[in-house]
C-alpha cells in the first residue's frame, strides 16, 4: 500500500512534496484537500495532523506533517538520487540551511501578496487596499536578492550543480506569485534562468501539471464559500489591512 498525500494544490508546499513524489516514480494517492474552503477543519483530517494543515503524509499507521519533514522522509525511505537531499553531511547542511531561511525570509512574504491579492477579494467581497498590497511588495526584493547572492551565486542550482529539494522548495513557492502576474524576476537575468533550469530538470509537463490551479487562479473567483467560513475569516483578513 502507497503513502497518502493530504495535499491542496494550491499552497506551494504541497505542489514541492506532489512534483518530488511523481518525478521519483513514489507510489502515493492523493486525498484532495481545498483549504480556502476549510476542509482542513474536518474531524476526519484532524486525525491525520492535529494542526490542521496541509501538507500531511499518512504511511501505514505513521503520520507526518510539514513539508521540510515529509521530503526528507521520502528521500531517506525511497532513496532517491543523493542530489536531491544528499547523505553528506555538509552538503545536506546546505539544503536544510536553505529550507530553514526560506521560511523566515521568501514565505512571509509570498504569503501576504497571495492573501491580499487572491484570498482578501474571495471573502472580503472587495478587493484589498492597493497601499497594503504594496507595502506588502516592497518587502519582496530583499529576499530575492538574498536568494540570488546568499545561495545561488554562480551555480546552476541553489546548492550545487544539481538540483535539490533547496531548489524545488524555491520555485513552487515564488510560482505563487509568478502565476498571479507579477514578475517579480524583473532585471534579474540570473533567477529567471535559475527558474528555467529547475523546470528544466523536473519536467515541463510535470511542472505545468502540479502549477495548473495556481496558474487558473482566476477560477477561484467563481468557488462557492461556506457563509460561515467567510464570517469566521474576516477578522484574520481585516488584521492584515489595519
Amino acid at each position: 500500500m502507497g503513502i497518502e498525500f493530504y495535499l491542496d494544490l494550491l499552497s506551494p508546499p504541497c505542489r514541492s512534496i506532489y512534483i518530488f513524489a511523481k518525478k521519483n516514480n513514489i507510489p502515493f494517492t492523493v486525498k484532495q484537500m481545498e483549504v480556502l474552503k476549510g476542509q482542513q477543519q474536518s474531524v476526519g483530517f484532524g486525525k491525520v495532523n492535529i494542526l490542521r494543515k496541509v501538507p500531511a503524509l499518512k504511511d501505514g499507521g505513521f503520520t507526518l506533517a510539514e513539508s521540510p519533514a515529509i521530503l526528507a522522509y521520502l528521500s531517506q525511505k525511497y532513496k532517491t538520487p543523493d542530489h536531491l537531499y544528499p547523505l553528506d553531511m555538509k552538503k545536506q547542511a546546505r539544503v536544510d540551511e536553505y529550507l530553514s531561511w526560506q521560511y523566515s525570509a521568501i514565505w512571509p512574504s509570498v504569503v501576504k501578496i497571495f492573501w491580499l491579492k487572491v484570498v482578501f477579494p474571495l471573502y472580503m467581497d472587495q478587493t484589498a487596499p492597493e497601499e497594503k498590497l504594496q507595502e506588502a511588495l516592497e518587502d519582496l526584493p530583499i529576499p530575492l536578492k538574498q536568494l540570488e547572492e546568499k545561495f545561488l551565486q554562480d551555480k546552476p542550482f541553489l546548492v550545487g550543480n544539481m538540483i535539490s529539494l533547496a531548489d524545488l522548495v524555491a520555485v513552487t513557492e515564488l510560482m505563487q506569485l509568478i502565476a498571479i502576474d507579477y514578475n517579480i524576476f524583473e532585471d534579474m537575468p540570473k533567477l529567471v534562468e535559475w527558474r528555467n533550469r529547475v523546470e528544466k530538470a523536473v519536467g515541463k509537463e510535470l511542472f505545468q501539471e502540479a502549477h495548473k490551479v495556481i496558474l487558473n487562479f482566476q477560477d477561484l473567483n467563481s468557488m462557492l464559500t461556506e457563509p460561515q467560513l467567510k464570517e469566521q475569516m474576516k477578522p484574520k483578513l481585516l488584521k492584515m489591512v489595519a
